[in-house]
């Protein structure tokens, strides 16, 4: 059987419970109890989610887990206190992976438990988790990222990926298709986080500037300058360029590299379209101009892009309608070590049973842990109680 602690405070996100009901359909359909799942929090006792609904919470101690998970919450400064600081601190001691879901990722980071990490975390956040954090390598369009125990997803239901990405490794895919057919997910995530448009995260408040990006839209082939889409808007390029960023908080630059990105994605993704015939197309250029746009945003340059979009259409069709092909979704990025099915928690204290033993309790180390310029436009209530509770169960002897 395998520990799942779910690291809580107070107003921790409902969302958190829908991981849980993964790791439920799971151990139904596995035939078996395979995960056994704790709610822990700094003091334990009752306490209230975002939801208002309230669970029965396990005090932090030195327990040992298979898996520590963090989810997040609503309140906006993302400041954990010390005491889950202290707690998580002490995760690669006391538990083989530890993960992040949404705005989680502040709290692994804030602990230094992400430093140097491949992350993600809710698109939404993203910048703001990489200027507090220089150290974590943020993979911002991912769904989930694994990079070696440390495992981080998007925001809100993609913490079921992630959760179903756990139970493929830990029991293998066969199940993983199963718990994902009767929880009704799709098979996979086509284009990661940005299935929102760019014209809809910029949300321009005015008719003039909507018009303005519509035009640069449906033009992002031609040269797109200050000059002419502030003619488009009836301003001049000095009344443009303020309105713009006070009614989309970017630059006119930022906003057209960010259409012309979202257009050239799609053409990777939807055709054969050759990479030099795509730049030109949407307004790069060049090849090598869209390639650096690329790897600066998406982390990956287009030609990688392109083959994992064919790599998720192959998945896609050799598997039934309904199913999600989890570790092997192109949104996953792990070792090649860590691809097959993981060690169950029994297994791997007993590798281990000697460092807790010289280590005492809790105190073992895991050890398998295996272009755009601002003036260059134109290039470019109440509720229920829940409780879960069990034992350790020791290792083989």
């Amino acid at each position: 059987m395998q520990r799942i602690g779910v690291v809580t405070f107070p107003g921790f996100h409902v969302m958190s419970f829908a991981a849980m009901s993964v790791f439920e359909v799971a151990n139904s359909e596995f035939g078996e109890r395979r995960y056994d799942v704790h709610f822990l929090s700094e003091n334990g006792g009752p306490l209230r989610t975002s939801a208002g609904l309230v669970v029965e919470t396990e005090p932090f101690d030195d327990s040992l887990f298979d898996t520590l998970i963090v989810g997040g919450g609503t309140e906006q400064s993302f400041s954990p206190s010390e005491g889950v600081l202290t707690y998580l601190r002490k995760a690669p001691e006391i538990s083989r992976r530890v993960a992040a879901t949404c705005v989680g990722a502040f709290t692994l980071a804030e602990a230094g438990l992400l430093d140097g990490k491949r992350v993600t975390t809710h698109w939404d956040y993203a910048a703001e988790l990489q200027r507090r954090y220089p150290k974590v390598k943020l993979q911002e369009d991912r769904i989930f990222v694994i990079d070696g125990s440390v495992w981080t997803s998007a925001g809100m239901t993609a913490t079921m990926d992630l959760v179903l990405a756990m139970v493929e490794s830990d029991i293998g895919p066969e199940v993983a298709r199963i718990v994902a057919k009767k929880m009704v997910i799709h098979h996979r995530r086509a284009g990661g986080q940005s299935q929102f448009s760019a014209l809809l995260q910029l949300e321009p408040k005015s008719d003039r500037i909507q018009t303005a990006l519509a035009f640069a839209r449906n033009n992002l082939h031609t040269e797109l300058t200050v000059e002419k889409l502030a003619e488009v808007a009836h301003l001049s390029p000095r009344q443009f360029t303020r309105a713009f960023a006070a009614e989309t908080g970017e630059s006119p630059a930022k906003a057209i590299e960010k259409l012309r990105l979202e257009a050239a994605r799609l053409m990777l993704e939807d055709s054969r379209h050759p990479i030099e015939t795509i730049a030109r197309q949407t307004g790069f250029a060049d090849r090598e101009r869209m390639r650096r746009a690329f790897v600066r945003v998406f982390g990956l340059p287009p030609q990688a892009m392109r083959r994992q979009a064919r790599r998720d259409a192959q998945l896609g069709r050799e598997l039934p309608l309904g199913t999600l092909p989890a570790l092997h979704d192109a949104d996953l990025m792990m070792p090649a070590t860590l691809q097959a099915d993981a060690p169950s928690f029994r297994e791997f204290l007993a590798e281990h049973r000697q460092s807790a033993l010289r280590l005492g309790p809790g105190r073992f180390v895991l050890q398998h842990i295996p272009m755009l310029s601002e003036d260059a436009v134109s290039t470019t209530g109440h509720g229920a109680s829940i409780r879960a509770r069990s034992t350790l169960q020791p290792p083989p002897k």
